[in-house]
């Protein structure tokens, strides 16, 4: 029954897309279309991609952990086992840390962003996930290696505050080389323009 539903929206958002596209409302096409493909990805694909992104987290923060010594990495469940001053302390990556939130809302907004081509997208897709994939495993690091020498308590400030505050810097980064200076670079205003178009 749910296939049902997820079909129906589909056609609802492809229509919704033909009508705005036909309407030559580019921003109400953007926002519809990146919105519903997030929906979309968030409802279909979400359930079987969070556990290999997980896996892929562990294996990468992991591989850090070993080299320093400071943490290990059980890569088939997506757990990490931190030794401290204070003991130790077992971390699972799960939905919220393997990054699939942050990487279906990047796909979404990039399918609909028209200052890329086809060829353009798929190379920038799948170099800005990648970046994203490790920008989280940067973030898993940071928070192992703050609970390794700060002790168990530094917990909450490791994962809470800085691990988010590497994480989203690195992602502002992503989306300023990916969405604002390719915009800026292409933008034309009668016969000026900043790029090679």
């Amino acid at each position: 029954m749910k296939w049902i539903i997820y079909l129906l929206l589909i056609v609802a958002w492809l229509y919704a897309l033909w009508v705005l596209k036909r309407s030559e409302l580019p921003f109400w096409r953007f926002l519809v279309g990146a919105l519903g493909l997030f929906l979309i990805l968030m409802l279909m694909v979400r359930p079987y991609i969070i556990q290999p992104l997980a896996r892929l987290v562990a294996v990468l923060a992991g591989g850090v952990g070993k080299l320093t010594g400071t943490f290990s990495a059980f890569f088939k469940y997506g757990i990490l086992f931190i030794n401290s001053k204070s003991g130790a302390i077992t971390l699972q990556i799960d939905f919220e840390c393997s990054g699939v939130i942050e990487i279906i809302a990047y796909v979404s907004l990039l399918a609909f962003f028209e200052v890329y081509k086809l060829n353009e997208k798929i190379i920038v897709g799948v170099l800005g996930t990648a970046a994203i994939i490790f920008a989280n495993a940067l973030r898993i690091v940071v928070i192992c290696e703050i609970i390794h020498f700060g002790g168990m308590d530094m917990y909450y400030i490791a994962h809470t505050i800085i691990g988010r505050l590497v994480f989203y810097a690195l992602s502002v980064v992503l989306y300023f080389y990916v969405f604002t200076k390719p915009q800026i670079i292409r933008t034309k205003v009668g016969k000026f323009t900043y790029g090679h178009n």
